[in-house]
């Protein structure tokens, strides 16, 4: 549980180190902004302690709102996506699996770890930029910004994890 508890802090300072200094200042077609950081929630294991997945994504969005000036809102979101994720996850899971089953594409395969990846991170974007923009005035603008955001997000999220199994 240590190393594993080491690894995560290490991913934390890692995704949080390359989306305040590199991905916030990355605005493709002045649309999409990718979200890396909801990697962090997305891979933890089944089984894993609800208290400190909650903590651990509320603490990771905070640092990310503090740093990129959107006071709360990566912080709610993030948390949310925690919450989910262990409901989320067991859709995916089969049912002869071990009880703390590593998120990742090495274990639930790349078909079932491509599509839990989606569906949070849809969800995540939806979330972020629907509280973000706060009015369905523009609601094209509003969907458009959240399923490119997902897009870019998604495509850095599969080339880490490619790099990862390896």
């Amino acid at each position: 549980m240590a190393i594993e508890l080491m690894n995560r802090l290490i991913m934390f300072v890692c995704l949080c180190l390359a989306q305040v200094l590199i991905l916030n200042h990355v605005h493709l077609f002045q649309v999409a902004t990718p979200l890396l950081y909801v990697y962090f929630v997305i891979t933890f294991r089944r089984n894993f302690p609800r208290w400190i997945m909650l903590l651990a994504s509320f603490f990771t969005g905070l640092l990310i709102d503090i740093c990129s000036s959107t006071p709360g809102l990566a912080a709610f979101c993030l948390t949310l996506i925690a919450f989910v994720q262990p409901l989320v996850l067991e859709l995916f899971v089969p049912r002869d699996s071990v009880d703390n089953l590593e998120s990742s594409a090495a274990a639930l395969g790349w078909n079932r770890f491509a599509t839990l990846s989606a569906i949070l991170t849809v969800f995540y974007c939806l979330l972020f930029f629907g509280l973000e923009s706060f009015s369905f005035f523009n609601w094209f603008l509003w969907l458009g910004r959240a399923l490119a955001s997902a897009a870019l997000t998604l495509l850095l999220l599969f080339a880490i994890e490619l790099v990862r199994s390896k």
